[in-house]
């Protein structure tokens, strides 16, 4: 039977309640359980009086049903009852999916070790021996008020931390989503991975050491008989980066000849190729202006006759090209220069070379040269170099496919630290 309502009548017989004084932490409401009517009602009266709300029980089965109001946070419960004693009553409970935690004390006559064990085992959290006294219950319900409001926090704190954690989540899966976008526009910059020109042909190779990095190759034609080509490396890594090294990829597009900065006009209108240090000098004034030097990048960028094997070309702190003559020699071309977008009024100089049929030009990133081994050394100039000389036979692609699949043997990992390309130059005349 269940009683509600703060109707009732004391008995005369109750000791002195006391001042009434206020708690300082209230649960929701506390369910009293207790089989003696008197029991009951000097119970629930004591907690009103204390500014609880208070639902009343005078059996253990029903008060199962009730217990289930996740508002309810405090049980009293007696342990004889008839039907279903106290500790029956804690472990149905406990084995209920409550949405929040009930604090149980019991009220027993019992003081034997074996008794409060199971109590403890039933899942009670505390106890309270017959008679009870006004004093103590007040303080063994301040306790469990007390531990209500801490479990309480820490659930409402645990349901933030989660629906944070849920929220992080869903901004790496977006940043994730825009970061894959990003790779394979950064991945369709690269126009023909290989090309066949009248004369030479050409390949390139792109493998970023994250989802999208700071390396950018290409090429672009000049006139019928000429292309230039490119390689640069954005300092740094990520996003930043790349966006930047789309931005230079951009100036150096085969898709607007009129916006690249390494073409002019001549006389007639056709475009002609810059003198390569001109055409460094005028993309380093663009970014410094851009920029304001807080971004920089290392840049190789040549034209070559297709005919006449001619090759104007210049390194701007670039890594050496590397030049595979058909006899098998190997040289390391350019003398080093500034970088772009470092140093206001920057000059760089033209290379002049001549390829002969069956030479081989290799233009390539320091992601090659600094490549860390499992050791701790890292690949440099002699190592790129023997890769390059032992698989002179190779045709372009086959190079580049054979120089990732080694470096990342070399690596011990197929995920690179740096950001890693190459362009491939195969002059057959």
């Amino acid at each position: 039977m269940l009683h509600h309502g703060p109707s009732r009548t004391w008995p005369a017989a109750t000791p002195a309640l006391g001042p009434i004084l206020p708690d300082p932490i209230l649960p929701g409401r506390v369910l009293v359980i207790e089989d003696s009517r008197a029991q009951r009602m000097m119970l629930c009266t004591l907690l009103r009086r204390w500014g609880h709300q208070v639902v009343d029980c005078d059996n253990a089965l029903a008060a199962l049903d009730v217990a289930m109001d996740p508002t309810i946070t405090l049980i009293l419960s007696d342990w004889m009852m008839p039907g279903l004693t106290g500790p029956e009553f804690c472990r149905r409970l406990r084995a209920l999916r409550r949405e929040a935690y009930a604090y149980v004390i019991l009220l027993t006559s019992r003081s034997e070790d074996g008794d409060l064990t199971e109590g403890l085992a039933a899942g009670a959290d505390d106890f309270l021996t017959k008679p009870v006294r006004a004093p103590e219950l007040r303080a063994r319900m301040n306790a469990g008020a007390r531990i209500v409001a801490m479990q309480r926090e820490m659930v409402d704190k645990n349901r933030r931390l989660s629906d944070a954690l849920d929220q992080i989540r869903a901004l790496y899966t977006t940043l994730d989503r825009d970061l894959d976008e990003a790779r394979r526009l950064q991945q369709a910059q690269l126009q023909d991975r290989f090309r066949r020109f009248p004369g030479a042909d050409v390949s390139l190779w792109l493998k970023p050491s994250g989802p999208i990095g700071g390396d950018m190759v290409g090429w672009f034609p000049v006139h019928d008989r000429m292309i230039g080509v490119f390689g640069l490396d954005v300092a740094g890594h990520g996003v930043a980066s790349a966006m930047i090294a789309a931005r230079v990829a951009g100036m150096l597009s085969a898709a607007t000849p009129d916006q690249n900065i390494a073409l002019t006009r001549g006389p007639d209108g056709s475009f002609l190729p810059l003198s390569p240090d001109l055409a460094a000098a005028r993309l380093n004034r663009m970014i410094l202006r851009e920029m304001g030097g807080e971004r920089y990048f290392t840049l190789c960028l040549g034209f070559l006759d297709l005919a006449t094997g001619q090759m104007r070309m210049v390194q701007a702190g670039h890594p050496h090209p590397m030049l595979l003559r058909k006899g098998g020699d190997i040289d390391l071309l350019g003398t080093g220069g500034l970088p772009i977008g470092l140093v206001e009024d920057a000059s760089y100089t033209t290379l002049n070379l001549q390829l002969a049929p069956g030479d081989r030009l290799v233009i390539h990133s320091d992601g090659l040269t600094e490549c860390p081994g499992a050791d701790g050394t890292t690949l440099d100039e002699p190592g790129l170099a023997a890769l390059l000389a032992r698989y002179a036979d190779l045709t372009g692609p086959d190079l580049l496919a054979a120089l990732d699949r080694d470096l990342s043997d070399f690596a011990g990992t197929p995920a690179l630290p740096d950001d890693a390309s190459a362009v491939v130059i195969d002059y057959r005349g």
